[in-house]
């Protein structure tokens, strides 16, 4: 169908692509994989025919068409609804439309006969086109990536960029070329929509090539695997996870050629060092000379799946209960998110927020963070709780002139350069890539800095709003091993399944306006969720039975006015005795500090005896502290089921 033969592209003097070839055949399902800037989007648009090749062929067979999602078109805005955009997929179609609707307005005041002949073989060919079933499809595309049937009629220019990528997306999908190219389409879609992007690539009846960072979405819709690596296009035949366990193979059979190669270029050298001075051997020394020269080197093997190591400190260390969110209300006018919704998070739980898009989980980021006020209800932080929060509206605030060695610092001034750069490091920026600016930087790479800043932060607490989006493969790996070594508590919002797999021991997702919870991973959830919509299935399939006569209620004795005063009372004593802890805790953490500083300083640390002195009080107070906040929890737990009796 399209055949790549040698083609080579350069972006000034790096080659992107050098003699790369690809044959690309009808309904194949293609996964085009690699590293942030090895060319995955620009190959995308040289089969577009947007950028010119510097050399090799692109032959495409005559009756191909092309469909392109990308990234521009985001930007792309009209006051006609988001039903007419799709539409405009089906232009013969609205044309003959068009066409009838004037011959039956011109027909009303003058009927001739050749004008019902024209209509009738207008109307032919628009039946022969299936006109006159478009709309229901383009509503069904629509429907399938998230609209509601109210939102059909609204204008596109009304909807976020996000959702005007799905616009896209859908009149692309009517379109039905022969070669589907889509650059990152899970980026703007919510996990119902995903899943059904899956399904309908799964039975296009054309070929796709797809970009993506999300592993999931490309082990359900691929056949073949393309990894864009060392300026080639390296072919893989098979799904992503085919790909990882035959580039493992791949890589110790290059890793073997690579070290004996290796091992003769050092045998040869040796010979040419040793007898290039000897007149009896200077001809086969220059012989081998010529055969290094000729030699085809094999490339090392760089490990892109390597471990990295984070140090996370913690300025304070929290209590047990990091937040509760009690009785909360929230709507936006007419429309609700949330309506009494109680959840309580406590130390060490690694939650993921998931659903549908227009559910409120951004909303319920701000919510935790307190810069979203609410109509009703109390949000609670525990005590010692610090939080940073990481959403794709921050990138805009990181400042443009800085370099990424300065970014980093103001987020932790306390890290050494050496520090620093080994976080950066690990987010691969190496080398001088570290003064590079801000403002030069891709979307990508900002992601990674803004990351880098949160997990320097010395938060105990972390709040992710999408953060794989715009992430490479390697960078989402990294991400997710920082997140494993992280001790603190956090709450996710992704759509990418696979990292919600590997990071979260909980599920929270809104349903009926109610933060609901699973206490298990995603998988687990996965499976329920299975098992739920099953059983709801059978239960409305078989008739149902008549409802059981309600039984009298059995009540618990109301307490008398003498015991819930007590009750009272004992309630009031455990509050007084939590905040009295509370208070001896914040000024033993700065006695703690000011310890800390002490110990720090040559004058102390030139005494042996007041060093001695010093760290034995430091000692003291820190096991102060923490029977404080074993004394402060105890209390509070005991004062919760005081406050459930007298409720």
């Amino acid at each position: 169908m399209i055949s790549i033969t040698n083609l080579s592209y350069y972006l000034g003097s790096r080659a992107l692509y050098e003699n790369a070839s690809l044959h690309i055949k009808p309904n194949q399902k293609i996964g085009l994989i690699g590293l942030n800037g090895t060319g995955k989007s620009t190959l995308l648009r040289i089969i577009n025919g947007e950028y010119q090749a510097d050399g090799g062929t692109i032959s495409k067979a005559g009756d191909v068409t092309l469909g392109f999602l990308n990234q521009d078109l985001l930007s792309y805005q009209t006051d006609d609804s988001i039903l007419s955009v799709a539409m405009q997929a089906f232009a013969r179609q609205n044309e003959l439309q068009r066409q009838i609707d004037e011959l039956l307005h011109e027909m009303e005041t003058n009927y001739r006969d050749e004008l019902v002949d024209k209509l009738g073989k207008v109307q032919e060919e628009f039946d022969a086109l299936d006109g006159y079933t478009v709309q229901a499809r383009a509503e069904e595309i629509l429907e399938g990536l998230g609209f509601s049937t109210d939102d059909l009629q609204r204008p596109l220019r009304t909807f976020s960029g996000g959702w005007r990528m799905r616009v896209m997306l859908a009149k692309l999908l009517l379109q039905k070329p022969s070669l589907l190219m889509l650059d990152e389409p899970t980026n703007h879609l919510d996990l119902p929509s995903i899943q059904w992007v899956e399904k309908y690539i799964q039975t296009y009846e054309g070929a796709v090539i797809v970009v993506s960072h999300d592993r999931e979405f490309l082990d359900n819709v691929i056949d073949v695997t393309v990894e864009v690596a060392g300026a080639k296009l390296n072919y893989y035949p098979g799904n992503y996870s085919f790909y990882l366990e035959e580039k493992a193979l791949r890589n110790e059979i290059q890793k073997g050629a690579y070290e004996n190669q290796q091992a003769k270029i050092r045998q040869t050298e040796r010979f040419i060092e040793r007898f290039k001075a000897k007149a009896t051997k200077a001809k086969q020394a220059q012989s081998r000379v010529k055969q290094l020269a000729r030699m085809e080197l094999v490339d090392a093997v760089i490990d892109e799946t390597a471990r990295v190591n984070f140090k996370f400190q913690f300025s304070t260390q929290p209590g047990r209960h990091i937040l509760h969110l009690d009785d909360i209300t929230k709507a936006y006018g007419p429309k609700r998110i949330l309506t009494r919704a109680d959840i309580r998070l406590e130390r060490g739980d690694k939650v993921a927020l998931i659903g549908a898009n227009g559910r409120g989980k951004s909303t319920l980021l701000r919510i935790i963070s307190g810069s979203e006020p609410v109509n009703e209800g109390k949000r609670q932080l525990g005590h010692n709780v610090s939080f940073s929060f990481y959403a794709q509206h921050q990138l805009e605030s990181l400042s443009v002139e800085d370099t990424l060695l300065d970014e980093l610092k103001h987020a932790n001034p306390t890290k050494s350069e050496g520090e620093l750069r080994g976080v950066l490091g690990c987010f691969l920026f190496s080398n001088d890539e570290v003064f590079k600016k801000i403002k030069v930087l891709s979307g990508g790479e900002k992601s990674r800095v803004a990351l880098a800043k949160v997990l320097l932060s010395q938060a105990n607490f972390l709040l992710l709003d999408e953060p794989t989006n715009h992430l490479d493969m390697q960078s989402v790996n990294i991400l997710i091993q920082a997140l494993e070594q992280y001790e603190g508590t956090y709450v996710v919002v992704s759509h990418d399944r696979y990292f919600v797999s590997q990071i979260a021991n909980k599920i929270w997702y809104i349903e009926d306006e109610q933060i609901k919870e699973y206490p298990g991973t995603y998988d687990e959830y996965e499976w329920w969720m299975e098992e739920r919509k099953e059983q709801e299935g059978n239960s409305k399939s078989v008739d149902r039975k008549p409802a059981p006569a309600p039984q009298p209620a059995t009540t618990t004795p109301r307490a008398s006015d003498d015991e819930r005063k007590e009750w009272q009372r004992t309630l009031k004593k455990l509050t007084q005795q939590a905040e009295e802890s509370e208070t001896k805790i914040s000024q033993l953490e700065e006695r703690k500090k000011r310890l800390e500083a002490e110990l720090a300083d040559p004058a102390t640390y030139g005494d042996s005896k007041l060093m001695q002195a010093k760290n034995d009080e430091y000692h003291r107070v820190k096991a102060e502290i923490s029977q404080l906040q074993d004394e402060w929890e105890n209390a509070m737990l005991e004062a919760e089921e005081w406050e459930k009796k007298l409720a």
